[in-house]
């Protein structure tokens, strides 16, 4: 769809990656379901669940199961996007540089009336990188302790046993941590945010329109338009 020469949609995402998308996210699903009602098995939710699935040890197989997919997942991840950047000249569009820091402060300042016009950011702006990066952290560290968890001997054979119960308490605290990030920033930010109300449909359809590139990413917005960022950082604030 174009209008004057100017697309109305863009497309953001391709297929591997919302494929990518789905997949972790259902297969998280899964491990907060299996891993919450092992850890609070004395709720009735959690009873019925681990009866449901067959059993506290179908339970645990399930989880041990699909901590591997995504461990799987994970590493494919991180070997993709580090061909790309090494090889293939891929954007680090991830890493966390100066202009994330200024753009935070930029916002604040923005939020509290000081300047009239909000960040001018990138591909990703700097709540969703630190988010992507808390999770991927925090997903590495739930992979390393849940091996630990699932082979003790062979661990405390070169380690000392109280690595057991250091990695039991980093495992579930940190899962439920990611889990309240996800259900609380994450879903706000792709359901109920008034930007994106009544859902983000560009994790689905890959596509995201103009308007909404060129008030939420119109760094990227320039580039591929052949413009200036300093132009058109200004067009939303003269459209709005």
């Amino acid at each position: 769809m174009k209008d004057n020469g100017i697309k109305k949609d863009i497309k953001r995402f391709d297929v591997l990656r919302i494929i990518e998308h789905w997949i972790i996210a259902a297969t998280f699903m899964v491990l907060v379901a299996t891993g919450l009602s092992q850890k609070f098995y004395i709720f009735e939710a959690s009873q019925w669940l681990v009866i449901k699935l067959g059993g506290i040890d179908a339970v645990r197989l399930i989880h041990r199961i699909s901590g591997l997919f995504l461990t799987f997942l994970t590493l494919q991840h991180i070997v993709v996007a580090s061909y790309g950047i090494l090889f293939k000249r891929w954007r680090p569009v991830m890493i966390i540089n100066k202009k994330d820091f200024t753009d935070s402060i930029d916002n604040m300042k923005y939020y509290l009336g000081l300047t009239d016009r909000p960040a001018c950011c990138d591909r990703y702006n700097y709540k969703q990188k630190f988010e992507y990066w808390g999770i991927l952290t925090g997903v590495l560290l739930m992979i390393m302790t849940g091996f630990i968890l699932w082979f003790p001997m062979p661990v405390t054979g070169f380690l000392s046993g109280e690595i057991i119960p250091a990695a039991k308490a980093l495992h579930t605290n940190e899962a439920l941590l990611i889990f309240l990030v996800i259900a609380i920033w994450h879903i706000y930010n792709s359901i109920f945010s008034p930007d994106v109300f009544p859902l983000d449909t560009g994790i689905l359809t890959g596509y995201v329109s103009r308007e909404r590139m060129l008030r939420e990413h119109p760094v990227e917005l320039a580039r591929m338009e052949g413009l200036r960022s300093e132009d058109i950082c200004g067009q939303h604030d003269s459209e709005r």
